[in-house]
């Protein structure tokens, strides 16, 4: 069986047991009767955009059916989602009466993104599609080009995009329109985002969380978010779980989760229904904000939410072939599937088309009827498809001079601890564009820095209630992932701290959210945004509490699988390249920037100024850790992240001491991309750079943070890679001290050590002479170190001191095990 079997259309959910009382949590409003001019234009809109979502999905020709309909007038490939596509358009309707009653600024987020063609058209009819897009003017042409293109080459896609005016969502992947949402209004406190939120999008884990968002909106200087659940009751191919909770169980769940409900359900009269809810749910908002801007807020205010019971492809053909579609799974895409080659689901199409009567909404030039017009906002900045939040208005932050914030070369001094104190100037800096969005790590994290002058923003706290905290600190990455997405939508700026082994949890919202960048750029109108900014520390390297599940630098590769234009992934050393690359990255703009560091407290490598030209150039040779300079090496080894870095100085500084012939060049890169073969990333070093760099010819070790396969596969079409070696995490962890951790993955400094004394064998006759026995040595000072941890339960006291490059090399204490 394909799909569920049901017995009749549109089935109402069974009662509950819940006592009937709960009912009078939910919303009653007096029925007004909305005036005759006001409801032929919400009828005339809907009737016209639901006329163009069908056509769209089925006709190459013939738009206005002048003619009776021929199979030569329906499209080869019939795409697109026709189910969700009526309640949409009565959503977006009624959305531009209010801004035109109320001169009200409204985004519209849409989570069925699959719904395009209900959007699209209601963009065309309101005239936006036109101002982006002049092929798509509001005349017969236009109509024309709209409905045979959609969803074919050349034409707009079947899922709402960056190429949709007025969208901030990327409609594909279903869970993230209302943490959008909320992210949208933050800091804009004028700004109403209206979301509807599908009754299966609803059944996903990020949207359950999102919910909770409210509580993060402070009315004294945000905007509010109105959801709209769309409840029609079906998948796309069983009934959702809304679908089968009675209106007992939706106020119940809607009023725990401290929202006021009212359902939007008189399928008699449901204009004069909606427009009633909408004007109630604005009065809420105002009542809310009101308090909050006069000083005195509301403690845990229940902001409004919508439930729109409609049927699914309401208006669309009721039975195909004796089967439910109106009100059934069979209408989530294309309810007429054999237009094309059927007879009789021809004249189904020709009939549902008619059924809308064009000829009565449409001008002679393909223009649109007065009554329609009327109900569209005359200025045209408050139409939903031209708000400029939602593709012009970037706010360009204050950057201080990182270079004070600067530690000593020398001392050992944490990253996330250091760049705190920058953090914390910006939002001072930037008090209405900047905030940060982290998963209740920031302390752990050691970027507790930015309390410094600032909170929280959980206004359900009594602690932090009304306080303007810059910092949402919400367990959800989901939710922070949204709420970034949306704030930096809008034109602002946002960082996203996290433990490392957890950003995985966002991999497919931070792909979809780059899908929607890229189709951004390619667009002629939407204006420069900043980038995203990932901050990813509490590395596998240095867990300290956790273990093995805490062990997981697998974001990297998915950063680096966007688009090149795209995809930017930093790794500082030590903190002052750590304070150079954040304030580079918050500069930014329309990129996916992570940066991956330490909590810990690291040696500081380089001096503020060093650090500046170090991150510049994205790699570059240590001189005070390589031989002579790193002239004429033998061998290069590479440290790629701080505490990888630091294991390569500590071998290189054995090294002096066990085979002073050696002759090693020692590189740190801080900027991953570079190593991308010639022209495949912007930051890709050219192939003279590459040699002049790692030298032409000299073995290569790399010692990474991350999976070893991300190395390889950037340096591939790289000449003569046969001499490359790669070292890096191999899924081998536990709690355990954090020289274990390098020893169980092969990234210690004797395993570097062994590695560059194998590569430099093959060009240096003294170093090949020795190396049986050196490696013998340092094989046996690799175990008496794993016996010593083993016994006492922690590193060596001298692990982690800084080493030294004088003639004698590194003095070790020994530690007295393995003889």
């Amino acid at each position: 069986m394909p799909g569920e079997e049901i017995d009749r259309p549109n089935p109402q959910p069974l009662p509950s047991h819940i006592d009937d009382h709960v009912l009078q949590l939910a919303v009653k409003l007096d029925k007004t009767k909305l005036d005759e001019s006001t409801y032929t234009g919400l009828q005339e809109f809907r009737r016209a955009a639901n006329y163009i979502a069908a056509a769209m999905i089925f006709l190459k020709d013939n738009v206005l059916l002048a003619r009776d309909l021929q199979f030569e007038d329906i499209k080869p490939r019939l795409l697109g989602h026709w189910g969700t596509c009526p309640g949409l358009t009565l959503v977006y309707s009624h959305l531009n009466l209010l801004a035109t009653q109320r001169t009200q600024d409204i985004i519209f987020v849409v989570g069925p993104g699959h719904g395009a063609p209900g959007i699209l058209s209601s963009l065309w009819l309101e005239g936006s599609l036109g101002k982006f897009y002049p092929e798509y003017s509001r005349n017969k042409e236009g109509l024309h080009r709209l409905i045979t293109k959609f969803s074919t080459p050349g034409g707009f896609p079947s899922h709402i995009n960056a190429e949709t005016p007025g969208a901030i969502h990327e409609g594909g992947e279903l869970g993230y329109a209302l943490s959008v949402a909320f992210g949208a209004v933050m800091d804009k406190p004028d700004l109403i985002v209206a979301c509807v939120v599908g009754d299966g999008e609803s059944e996903s884990g990020p949207t359950a969380t999102a919910w909770h968002a409210a509580k993060y909106i402070d009315p004294m200087e945000s905007g509010a978010v109105l959801p709209i659940v769309h409840v029609n009751g079906f998948k796309i191919s069983e009934r959702t779980i809304y679908g089968c909770m009675d209106d007992k169980e939706m106020v119940a769940l809607f009023t725990g989760y401290g929202y006021q409900c009212r359902f939007v359900e008189d399928l008699e009269d449901i204009d004069a229904d909606m427009c009633r809810s909408m004007e109630w749910a604005l009065d809420e908002i105002h009542k809310i904000q009101k308090a909050a801007r006069s000083g005195k807020p509301i403690m845990k205010p229940r902001w409004p939410v919508l439930i729109m019971r409609t049927p699914k492809g309401w208006g669309g053909p009721k039975k195909v072939h004796g089967q439910f579609i109106e009100g059934s799974f069979r209408a989530h895409q294309v309810p007429l599937m054999a237009a094309k080659s059927d007879p009789s689901e021809l004249k189904q199409l020709q009939e549902w088309l008619e059924s809308y009567k064009p000829g009565e909404l449409f001008t002679k030039d393909g223009g649109v009827v007065k009554a329609i017009l009327d109900i569209i906002p005359a200025n045209e900045s408050k139409r939903l498809g031209q708000q400029v939040d939602t593709y012009g208005s970037h706010e360009v932050l204050k950057i201080p001079d990182w270079k004070k914030y600067g530690v000593k070369e020398g001392g050992q001094a944490s990253c996330m601890q250091t760049i705190g104190e920058l953090l914390d100037q910006v939002l001072l800096d930037n008090p209405k564009s900047m905030r940060i969005f982290s998963p209740d790590e920031l302390v752990s994290n050691k970027l507790d820095a930015v309390f410094n002058h600032t909170g929280r923003n959980f206004q359900w706290d009594e602690f932090s209630n009304a306080r303007g905290g810059r910092v949402i600190e919400i367990l959800s990455e989901h939710t922070c992932q949204g709420m970034l997405q949306g704030y930096t939508l809008t034109g602002r700026t946002g960082l996203f701290p996290s433990y490392e082994s957890f950003l995985g949890i966002i991999h497919t919202m931070m792909v979809q959210y780059s899908k929607f960048n890229k189709m951004a750029r390619e667009t002629t109108w939407r204006k420069d945004i900043s980038s995203i900014n990932y901050l990813e520390t509490s590395t596998w390297t240095r867990q300290e509490h956790n273990g093995f599940s805490h062990q997981n630098p697998s974001f990297i590769g998915a950063v680096l699988n966007l688009k090149p234009s795209a995809a930017r992934v930093y790794l500082p050393p030590d903190a002052n390249t750590f304070l150079s690359t954040l304030a580079h990255c918050l500069r930014s703009t329309n990129y996916i920037n992570l940066m991956v560091g330490s909590k810990q407290p690291q040696p500081v490598f380089l001096s503020p100024e060093e650090a500046d030209n170090h991150c510049r150039a994205g790699a570059s040779v240590w001189k005070f850790a390589s031989t002579d300079g790193g002239l004429n090496p033998d061998v290069v080894i590479v440290g790629i992240g701080a505490e990888l870095t630091f294991e390569v100085i500590e071998a290189a500084a054995m090294l002096r001491k066990l085979t002073p012939s050696l002759r090693v060049r020692v590189i740190n890169i801080t900027d991953l991309l570079i190593l991308k073969h010639e022209g495949g990333h912007p930051h890709a070093l050219s192939h003279e750079d590459f040699d002049a760099l790692f030298t032409a010819d000299c073995p290569i070790h790399f010692n990474y943070h991350g999976y070893g396969d991300e190395i390889k596969g950037l340096l591939f079409g790289r000449p003569s890679l046969s001499r490359v070696s790669v070292a890096a995490y191999s899924e081998e962890g536990s709690t355990t001290t954090p020289l274990d951790m390098m020893l169980r993955n092969g990234v210690s400094r004797y395993h570097v050590a062994e590695a560059a004394i194998r590569g430099a064998a093959k060009r240096n006759e003294k170093v090949r002479l020795s190396m049986h026995e050196t490696l013998s040595g340092i094989r046996h000072d690799l175990a008496k170190v794993q016996e010593y941890i083993l016994k006492n339960g922690q590193d060596p006291s001298d692990t982690y001191d800084t080493p030294s490059f004088d003639s004698t090399g590194p003095q070790h204490r020994d530690v007295g095990y393995a003889d």
